[in-house]
């Protein structure tokens, strides 16, 4: 499904904002920062693009910490000093163990690190007691779908469509959308109890009011979900929502099309133009920002590289590890799809904020000229056993 974003246009359009700086990067060393931070970011992934894996995953996380910078000097949350980072704020040990077990850990809330301030701008949750395990990081991205590292049971992504095409046109008092990407575990059980148990990780989508199901009239409440299949494993499900009490604008207090998509978008979070239901993990009260995840990757990925450089170099071996694809993979896709989210997050920031600051013009150079990252609904069902 990304596998077409333009990560040159993302580009263009953070270029183009640097003559107008968004948000409180307008003066002084905010605006300076803002500038010197996505010229060398540009330039750390234009690097990372010309290398190998041996060096790829070092260069693209300094890219992508230096736009952190960018994105905290800009941001209307961070007042005072606090948007200047110091160290990086999240920490990789565990390289003795499996690929997939490498444990990631977070500084505290409210200190400097880059991963700390970052994620508060952008409304994402830090962990410092228990550690989150690569794995589980690696499967909340997107294009990881198809890359599993083990064959443990999975917790990823769960797409839907948020436009006109999932939502409808129409005026309800239900939203109702496909959840897209269901394991086969689920589906196979073919149980309700199977669904809820698996939708314990998925709160947003837990809260559900309803959804379709086989044979109703004949068993009630007891009917089992009505999934739809994929050619080539998992499927999805049309499921449905209350909107919340005085949101409908509508005839008789229905909600209208662009109601119903405002309410998905706080039951989800956005990737390239796209909609996804996330796990919650851990402890953790909320799912991770996918700029997090990918910054939580990197970083393990280049720490490994950097200190441990034998064994980075045998995981990328094609010749003998069963990592070395996948790995081969997610660089190739870090350089095309961290543009476009580093440029969505510069522009999340201020606008999640807006109504708590002073307006402001927010420069349309940053706003998104239709990347093509989505597809329809319609698309998406004929593609997805194509994976």
């Amino acid at each position: 499904m990304h596998n077409d974003l333009d990560a040159d246009e993302a580009w263009e359009r953070l270029r183009a904002s640097r003559s107008d700086p968004p948000a409180r990067a307008t003066t002084g060393s905010r605006r300076k920062t803002y500038s010197a931070a996505l010229e060398q970011a540009q330039q750390l992934f234009h690097a990372a693009s010309v290398v190998g894996p041996a060096t790829s995953p070092v260069l693209a996380f300094y890219g992508l910490s230096q736009a952190g910078r960018a994105i905290t000097a800009a941001a209307w949350s961070l007042k005072g000093e606090d948007w200047r980072l110091d160290a990086h704020g999240v920490t990789a040990t565990g390289f003795h163990l499996p690929f997939s077990d490498i444990e990631i850990r977070t500084d505290p809330p409210a200190t400097q690190g880059s991963f700390v301030r970052v994620s508060e701008v952008l409304d994402s949750p830090v962990w410092q007691r228990d550690p989150l395990r690569l794995e589980d990081v690696w499967d909340l991205l997107p294009p990881n779908l198809s890359y599993p590292l083990t064959s443990r049971d999975r917790l990823t992504p769960l797409y839907t469509v948020g436009d006109d095409a999932g939502v409808g046109t129409h005026e309800h008092s239900l939203l109702s959308v496909p959840v897209c990407d269901l394991p086969d575990r689920v589906i196979d059980a073919g149980t309700c109890e199977a669904l809820a148990d698996f939708l314990v990780s998925y709160p947003a989508v837990a809260r559900h009011e309803s959804y379709v199901t086989t044979r109703a009239l004949s068993l009630g409440p007891e009917a089992p979900p009505d999934y739809s299949r994929y050619q080539y494993g998992g499927g999805e499900l049309v499921m449905n929502w209350c909107m919340p009490e005085g949101m409908g604008s509508g005839f008789d207090g229905m909600a209208t099309s662009s109601e119903r998509q405002a309410y998905l978008r706080t039951l989800t979070r956005g990737y390239a133009g796209v909609r996804y239901f996330l796990p919650v993990l851990g402890s953790m009260q909320r799912e991770l920002h996918p700029l997090m995840a990918w910054w939580a990757v990197l970083y393990a990925l280049s720490m490994l590289a950097r200190y441990q450089p034998a064994a980075w170099g045998a995981l990328i071996s094609v010749d003998i590890s069963q990592h070395a694809v996948p790995i081969e993979r997610l660089l190739e896709r870090a350089i095309n799809h961290l543009p476009v989210l580093i440029a969505d997050a510069i522009t999340e920031g201020p606008r999640r904020l807006r109504d708590a600051a002073p307006q402001r013009k927010f420069s349309g150079h940053l706003a998104s000229r239709g990347r093509g990252a989505g597809v329809s609904f319609a698309g998406r069902r004929r593609r997805a056993g194509g994976r």
